[in-house]
């Protein structure tokens, strides 16, 4: 594949990578009664791990003095990418409502362009960085309602801490990812990321279930598990890691700005619930925002 068809393909993982990312917020808040939060970060994982180290074996097996030399940095991306962004997101969606999630992640995608910007020196021109502020701004339309009088009434609760933590943490994989060369390809290199954070995932996922909440062994708890470690955990991670490498750590961040139109579709698709011309405005906003902001800075 060449160059251009390699940008190609990073530039439409854009517009797919966040409807694989918007099944784990239905896993999070579905799953609560279910499944406790470190077991169903490591069960994903798990499964995530063992599906992509079948193709990524060979690979892997070729260059055993790499993984030696990096194995501090896939426990660091493990802990930040599968632990804290994996167990906390769901330990906080128990405790808080999905504005707050969705007011507070939102912030990130703004965060990994000014870090990327001054830390990793990548090129960011004013017209791309216009672009994030348009996108952010559609986002809080949508999930203000339009009503932007909304933020002086938004009450935080003991939960947002944990999404805080989980969107901080998320910020700096996104960030070291891009900092930390590997000469593995995506699919290697997430394998070892993952064999990292189940390395983590490990005892505490005993140490919860004896201690403070079991999980109920079901085939709907499976279900949880499955759906989590095949969308929005082998898929989108994948395809994170392949934009990042071709697109750069702050033109890739905005497509978390993306999940609120994905989540108004699949409303609108799946139950019926009208779309609103808050989400249109919002759209308006954010659409023509991830255009000007994943062009390259001239």
């Amino acid at each position: 594949m060449t160059p251009e068809h390699r940008k190609h393909w990073a530039y439409a993982l854009i517009f797919i990578t966040p409807a694989l990312w918007s099944v784990n917020y239905l896993v999070g808040r579905s799953a609560v009664d279910t499944v406790a939060p470190h077991a169903l970060a490591f069960g994903r994982w798990l499964i995530a791990f063992v599906l992509l180290a079948a193709m990524s074996w060979r690979e892997l097996a070729a260059h055993p003095i790499a993984i030696r030399r990096g194995w501090k940095q896939s426990l660091v991306l493990g802990a930040l990418g599968m632990w804290i962004c994996g167990a906390f997101v769901y330990l906080g969606a128990r405790t808080t409502v999905a504005t707050n999630i969705a007011l507070i992640y939102s912030t990130s995608p703004v965060m990994i362009a000014l870090m990327s910007r001054f830390v990793l020196k990548e090129r960011m021109g004013a017209l791309q960085l216009f672009g994030v502020a348009l996108a952010f701004a559609g986002v809080l339309h949508i999930v203000l309602k339009g009503r932007w009088g909304g933020l002086a009434q938004v009450e935080f609760t003991v939960g947002d801490a944990w999404i805080l933590a989980a969107m901080l943490s998320w910020t700096a994989y996104s960030l070291l990812l891009k900092a930390w060369p590997s000469p593995f390809g995506p699919a290697a290199r997430l394998t070892l990321i993952m064999a990292g954070g189940l390395l983590v995932l490990a005892p505490l996922t005993v140490a919860e279930a004896l201690l403070y909440m079991p999980t109920q062994v079901s085939w709907a708890s499976f279900g949880y598990v499955l759906a989590a470690a095949l969308f929005p955990g082998l898929g989108a991670y994948l395809a994170y890691s392949y934009m990042q490498r071709e697109l750069g750590a702050a033109r890739v961040g905005v497509v978390l700005y993306l999940g609120p139109i994905y989540a108004a579709a699949s409303a609108w698709l799946v139950l019926g619930e009208p779309v609103q011309s808050f989400h249109w405005v919002g759209a308006a906003l954010i659409l023509p925002g991830i255009y000007l902001s994943t062009r390259p800075a001239r």
